[in-house]
């Protein structure tokens, strides 16, 4: 494997050290510090990386094959100048019994190369003091940086903490741990960021929160064997550089990272970073795993099947073409869709069917038809400032029957989401159609919208993204084309209840733990550990269709979303007249998880 075929490039300004760790009582020489373990870890998930740092001349033998895995610049040093540090792990705690900075301690952005623009995201490490990692940053900008990343420690948060909320600001992206943020926040509680800024805060055992400003999503830990912690959390840092470069999601970034950091710790230093071992992957826990076989079938199928025209989102229950408005209304519209569907006695009950705008409407063509009412009535209701304002009479109003009926399930959810959508569009600044020409006018638009939308509420709080990917795919579909991706550009899985029942009930996946499987069957209500085993295999297993159907990811989203009709939530499965009937596993007592998100 080579680290260097990639096209994401990563520069992380920070140094190496020379070490020496104690583990259970016996001392190691080792190399270290925060810019080693940050640009191998980088390097180790896929990056083209580049380390800006104090570079010895002669190199000593611990860092002679840093540079088989990174580009190694910087200004030339003697050795005795390299900083080290003296570190012993002792009961679950790091203690430096010795720190000398070197080098480090007198390293400024004067050489850094005069044009950052080439990386996709350049990192900056504490340094030793804040004020001169704030000054690499503003450098950095100077120079044309497209993301930044950064990091802290405790003894810089006590020394100014005023400083550190400044680097927060400065950054797309701040890394610390659960000690850093209670000794910079003061309490959990008040753990925050600005829209548009990420904060990751690492728990050890307990897992990791990202924060999208005022929005935490937690993930849990990736348990392993720990024998040197030094340096994870510059190796979860690092590792989630290369995946935000990549433009995934933070909390998928965080989960493959993880996975990084809880194989590190199982060495002695970076050992386990200098190798040409894959990349790790996010942990799942086997309950439910992808059927190959039937993924394979599946595929020649939508392949062979007659060419359909992707969904061009025109019907009576949207906006008319030309429509001024639709872009907007599509914004305002997508992000509610989710939660169809009334439970009685801890069971699924009932979907969402009825009388609106004249018609008989389910789910989401039900909400499209009530918000497409407002445009004639209410025009302005589609600007961020009254979605913000939006109170709970507007909801019930909104989502009545004709007959005046209140049968939106969860609709303080929709209230909830509404309001937040317009909060953080009001706080970026934010219009849909600013977001669109920004991310039409990069080098990878569909991904630049993605990456936008993820700090926009009502769409961020998802990892897998759907209703941000559902929102490119109508944008680019409708007649207008409001929207175009990218040469070679792909809409990830688009995963719904929808989709989610089709791979069970086709056997794409398969449910290995029989507890679950007897609460899919019964239609019970389910946790969210389980919702993930179901809809991480089914995102997994879709996203190999397109390559292996020779198909868009779009066609392959409207094969799943129409089995709704061939394969109902509430009726026998109509199997002599669908086209999977020849390849479906026909597991036909399997239902989609059940359970209350705004994800679907």
């Amino acid at each position: 494997m080579n680290y260097k075929q990639t096209s994401e490039k990563i520069l992380v300004i920070g140094g190496a050290s020379l070490d020496t760790l104690r583990i259970n009582g016996t001392d190691y020489s080792s190399s270290g510090g925060a810019g080693l373990y940050t640009a191998l870890a980088a390097a180790r998930s896929g990056a083209d990386v580049t380390l800006f740092s104090p570079l010895p001349y002669p190199m000593p033998e611990r860092l002679t094959n840093v540079s088989s895995f990174v580009n190694w610049i910087g200004p030339i040093v003697s050795r005795d100048e390299m900083p080290r540090f003296h570190i012993v792990q002792e009961n679950n705690n790091t203690i430096y019994k010795q720190s000398f900075f070197g080098a480090e301690e007198t390293f400024t952005p004067d050489d850094l190369p005069n044009d950052l623009s080439d990386f996709d995201l350049v990192h900056v490490v504490p340094l030793g003091h804040t004020s001169r990692q704030l000054t690499f940053i503003h450098s950095c900008k100077e120079r044309g940086a497209n993301l930044i990343s950064a990091g802290t420690g405790t003894p810089l948060i006590k020394d100014d903490p005023q400083l550190i909320h400044d680097v927060i600001n400065e950054s797309d992206y701040f890394f610390m741990n659960e000690e850093e943020a209670i000794s910079l926040f003061k309490s959990t509680n008040r753990i925050k960021t600005r829209s548009g800024k990420c904060l990751f805060i690492t728990k050890g055992h307990k897992g990791a929160s990202i924060y999208l400003g005022k929005h935490e999503i937690k993930i849990h830990a990736v348990h392993s064997h720990k024998n040197d912690p030094t340096g994870a959390g510059d190796t979860f840092c690092g590792s989630s550089c290369t995946y935000l470069a990549k433009r995934e999601h933070p909390a998928i970034a965080a989960m493959k990272a993880s996975a990084l950091a809880a194989e590190m710790i199982q060495g002695i230093g970076p050992e386990k970073l200098l190798t040409q071992s894959s990349k790790p992957k996010i942990y799942t826990d086997k309950s439910v795993v992808e059927n190959r076989d039937q993924i394979q079938k599946i595929a020649n199928l939508i392949s062979g099947l007659k060419e359909e025209k992707p969904f061009n989102f025109v019907t009576s229950t949207l906006p008319p073409l030309d429509h001024s408005l639709t872009i907007d209304y599509f914004f305002v519209t997508t992000l509610q869709q989710f939660s169809f569907w009334s439970t009685k006695n801890n069971q699924y009950h009932l979907p969402l069917i009825d009388l609106i705008g004249g018609e008989e409407l389910k789910g989401a063509f039900y909400l499209f038809m009530a918000y497409t009412q407002k445009l004639k009535d209410d025009p302005d209701y589609f600007t961020s400032e009254r979605q913000a304002n939006t109170t709970m009479d507007e909801m019930i109003e909104l989502f009545q029957t004709d007959n005046g009926k209140n049968v939106m399930p969860a609709i303080e959810m929709h209230l909830q989401f509404a309001q937040q959508y317009g909060k953080t569009m009001r706080e970026l600044d934010w219009t849909p159609k600013s977001i669109l020409n920004k991310a039409q006018n990069s080098s990878s638009p569909l991904k630049s919208l993605l990456t936008m939308l993820d700090h926009v509420g009502g769409y961020g709080e998802d990892p897998l993204r759907k209703k941000s990917s559902l929102l490119a795919m109508i944008l680019n579909n409708r007649p207008e084309t409001f929207f175009k991706f990218g040469k070679d550009e792909k809409l990830p899985p688009i995963i719904d209840y929808h989709c989610m029942r089709a791979n069970l009930r086709m056997g794409l996946i398969d449910v290995v733990d029989e507890t679950l499987r007897l609460k899919l069957e019964n239609r019970d209500v389910i946790n969210y550990s389980d919702e993930w085993a179901v809809r991480y295999a089914a995102y997994k297993a879709v996203e190999k269709l397109p390559l292996l159907s020779g198909r868009s990811m779009a066609t392959v989203d409207e094969y799943f979303f129409f089995s709704r009709k061939r394969c109902p939530e509430m009726s026998d499965p109509d199997c002599l007249n669908c086209s999977a009937d020849p390849v479906c596993a026909h597991r036909k007592e399997l239902f989609q998880p059940v359970i209350r998100t705004d994800f679907y």
